[in-house]
């Protein structure tokens, strides 16, 4: 049995899900649904069955009528006259001031987590001290779930991967990359060297 929801009901679950800090693979695990599956819906490529509609409403902990509720008010199938209307916001907020943040130990050295007392994150902001000389101080790639963006702020780091050749970023420099593949983050100039690196969701 189909669901009388579209394939245009994609980009409403593609935004419940983001609104809740969930990525493809944890939404798949969380309801059942292969993640390809959710792939294809997510980009309007097919449509649900009721059973796959209820797992995936239970994954994102709703009901299946804020799901028809987020299509009618627009999130899908928007009239042009509202297209330009403002988003629905969270009103999430969380101020983190100098010095400060939840302590987490990173391959390349010591780390504050921002934003921590805020769950289910579309991103989670790190600074990070890099220490790490090299892969094999770094415990070799690592990796984590999604993609990633790295801005320099003090210092020069090289960024190492599997995919590509070793990337010396200066103060100032960023990169944006995919930290599904393997990576490390070096200190190869013996001098300070810190980093804001953005994760995509939540870092455990």
């Amino acid at each position: 049995m189909s669901s009388r929801l579209s394939a245009k009901a994609g980009l409403a679950i593609r935004k419940l899900r983001l609104a809740g800090g969930w990525t493809l693979a944890q939404l798949s695990d969380r309801s059942g649904v292969p993640l390809s599956t959710l792939s294809k819906v997510e980009l309007g490529q097919t449509s649900l069955s009721y059973e796959n509609l209820l797992r995936i409403c239970k994954g994102l902990e709703i009901d299946m009528a804020r799901l028809i509720r987020a299509e009618a008010e627009g999130m899908v199938g928007t009239p042009a006259a509202l297209a330009d209307s403002p988003p629905l916001a969270l009103g999430r907020r969380s101020v983190v001031r100098a010095g400060e943040g939840e302590h987490a130990d990173l391959p390349s050295g010591p780390g504050r987590v921002g934003a921590a007392d805020l769950t289910r994150k579309a991103i989670t902001p790190v600074i990070c001290d890099i220490q790490a000389r090299t892969l094999e101080e770094h415990g070799g790639f690592h990796r984590e779930d999604g993609e990633a963006y790295l801005h320099v702020l003090r210092g020069a780091v090289t960024l190492m991967s599997e995919l590509y050749a070793p990337l010396k970023l200066e103060a100032g420099d960023g990169v944006y990359f995919d930290a599904r593949a393997g990576y490390a983050l070096l200190n190869e100039a013996d001098a300070p060297c810190q980093t804001m690196l953005v994760f995509a969701g939540n870092r455990d």
